[in-house]
């Protein structure tokens, strides 16, 4: 039997630009405990392919990381952005200075179920148009393609370590199968 646990009391431990971080003292089976829980507003990510079949990819520096890591574009919802759709549109011209004339939902994910609300909204985006990017002051992004079937292999081999990008591959790639 799975016990559903219920909030008694929500404290806000840290409140940031990005997230927020609360302690919540829960019902649990045998009596209560406390859960640790990130807020987030969520995110949006897309695998953009263009006519020939390459993917899209930024390599950028991850702080928290300590490396440059190769992703799919991505970017958070913002507080006044309701379509996740929308938000992914602003970011694929935001970091690559592409824009698409096709979106398509693939799923959504929660990267991290014990200790975040964060959900990331899928896409695959095609009939892509070039453009200049528009980054923000304070990114630092390179634009790199890959084959779609390369990059499906790399997340294959474990070779790619970012959760988005490689939910994202293999959502694409299922998709693109049907």
């Amino acid at each position: 039997m799975i016990y559903e646990e219920k909030c008694i009391e929500s404290v806000l431990i840290y409140e940031g630009r990005i997230l927020n971080l609360r302690l919540d003292e829960v019902t649990v089976a045998g009596g209560t405990s406390y859960r640790e829980v990130i807020e987030h507003n969520g995110a949006a990510a897309a695998v953009a392919i263009t006519d020939d079949n390459k993917v899209l990819l930024v390599k950028q520096y991850r702080y928290a990381s300590g490396r440059a890591v190769l992703e799919i574009p991505a970017g958070k919802i913002d507080p006044d952005e309701t379509d996740p759709s929308a938000t992914m549109a602003r970011e694929l011209k935001e970091e690559t200075g592409y824009t698409a004339g096709t979106i398509e939902f693939l799923g959504a994910i929660n990267p991290s179920v014990g200790y975040s609300e964060e959900k990331i909204y899928l896409y695959l985006m095609k009939d892509l148009t070039p453009g200049n990017q528009d980054l923000d002051e304070d990114e630092a992004v390179e634009v790199i393609s890959l084959p779609f079937d390369e990059l499906y292999d790399m997340a294959g081999r474990g070779e790619l370590e970012d959760a988005k990008t490689i939910a994202a591959v293999f959502m694409a790639g299922r998709h693109m199968r049907k």
